[in-house]
């Protein structure tokens, strides 16, 4: 691969993510102060994420037989920076819901398409891959830490930086190299949904991972949308900042995995994943800067547990459970399920229980509040220990 297409698709990823990790973590906050919300509306904002990414798969099944990669990407980008900046000029939550909908619409099939296009253009994907992505874990660190910075993360701001960074990216879009279509025939609605791929629920323990994947979800959303409210209402100052040695630490275990793949195997990795979000929930329950500051620490430094340890070893299982010719439906499957279904009705309930544990002078009870998604945790840990199979995961297909 030619250095300068390397650089070009460094920049594209480290642009979307950028992008995104703008507005993501931070919007829960804006949308308390700003717009005045109640946790309902604020689970409801979260939720549209979710919808749009039941839904993108449809939009990129469109784009695959129509037009080139990087066209689209280019013009859902620059679509997206115009609902910015409506969004920006809104003040009430009900119109807000109805555009980072049609926002999150235009978001979440680039997810997919940033991907898409590296692989076409990378000669090794397990060696070249990982280089372009880390990029963007590395923008999402950038951004947080600059919005902490400056101090702006319950401010427009938020999305006032994702817009030029959305324009920026939508006009670059047009120069990475072509990528034109590949599909080709007509739509098939269950190819979409990888239904092809639902021939791995013959498999006991695979259907123990995905029911799992998906409760696990719930819990994932709860952090995204109200850690950084919580670490606030807990006294914690430059909270984007150390909420950013997060994604630090999911650089690190990202390096680990090969060691503990080893050591620990499948399900004593999806284990342990599962564990530290137990931990990690009560940490940000319990953790207080005045008095217990570490504790909080201890909550943001195991996201690279939690997510790498379940997360990124669930694809790993994924791939190594479905054969050849339904390994893409296999991730579209989980991704739908997961980042769609699951964290959709996380979304939802994480609104409700804040809005249950929030008095009529707006003081939230996060204790109240991370001890759901412990609990949920807990139990999605008994479910994994009981009828998951260690002997049955180490098959290559089923």
């Amino acid at each position: 691969m030619k250095s300068s297409v390397r650089i070009q698709l460094m920049l594209m990823m480290f642009l979307q993510f950028f992008t995104w990790g703008s507005w993501y973590g931070q919007m829960s906050v804006y949308l308390g102060k700003q717009l005045n919300a109640t946790g309902d509306q604020i689970g409801n904002a979260y939720l549209a994420f979710s919808i749009a990414m039941i839904i993108s798969p449809f939009i990129g099944a469109v784009a695959d037989r129509y037009f080139a990669a990087q066209k689209v990407l280019g013009v859902l980008n620059l679509i997206g920076a115009g609902l910015l900046f409506i969004l920006s000029q809104i003040t009430d939550t009900t119109s807000f819901f109805w555009v980072i909908l049609a926002y999150c619409l235009c978001f979440a099939p680039c997810i997919a398409l940033t991907t898409s296009i590296s692989m076409r253009h990378i000669a090794s994907p397990e060696k070249d891959f990982p280089t372009i992505r880390v990029m963007g874990t590395l923008a999402w660190i950038a951004v947080t830490n600059l919005i902490g910075f400056l101090n702006v993360g319950d401010q427009v701001t938020i999305f006032q930086i994702s817009i030029v960074t959305s324009l920026i990216l939508g006009l670059l879009a047009f120069t990475l190299p072509n990528t034109p279509p590949r599909a080709t025939g007509p739509i098939n609605v269950g190819q979409i949904i990888g239904a092809d791929a639902f021939t791995l629920f013959k498999n006991r323990s695979f259907v123990i991972f995905f029911i799992a994947s998906v409760l696990i979800c719930i819990p994932l959303s709860f952090y995204y949308a109200y850690a950084n409210p919580s670490l606030r209402a807990s006294g914690m100052e430059f909270v984007e900042n150390k909420m950013s040695l997060g994604q630090v630490s999911e650089v690190v275990f990202m390096l680990l995995i090969p060691l503990a793949f080893s050591r620990l195997g499948v399900k004593w990795m999806l284990a342990v994943g599962l564990i530290a979000w137990i931990i990690r929930f009560l940490c940000f329950g319990y953790g207080d800067a005045n008095t217990g500051e570490w504790i909080l620490y201890v909550a943001i430094l195991l996201h690279g547990v939690c997510f790498d340890f379940f997360f990124v070893t669930g694809q790993i299982y994924t791939d190594t459970k479905a054969g050849d010719s339904i390994k893409a439906q296999a991730q579209g499957l989980i991704t739908l399920a997961t980042y769609g279904l699951g964290m959709g009705i996380g979304s939802w309930l994480g609104g409700q229980v804040v809005a249950a544990n929030t008095n009529a002078d707006k003081v939230t009870d996060w204790l109240s509040v991370w001890t759901v998604p412990a609990a949920i945790a807990a139990g999605v840990l008994v479910l994994f220990l009981l009828f998951f199979s260690e002997k049955s995961a180490k098959s290559a297909t089923v």
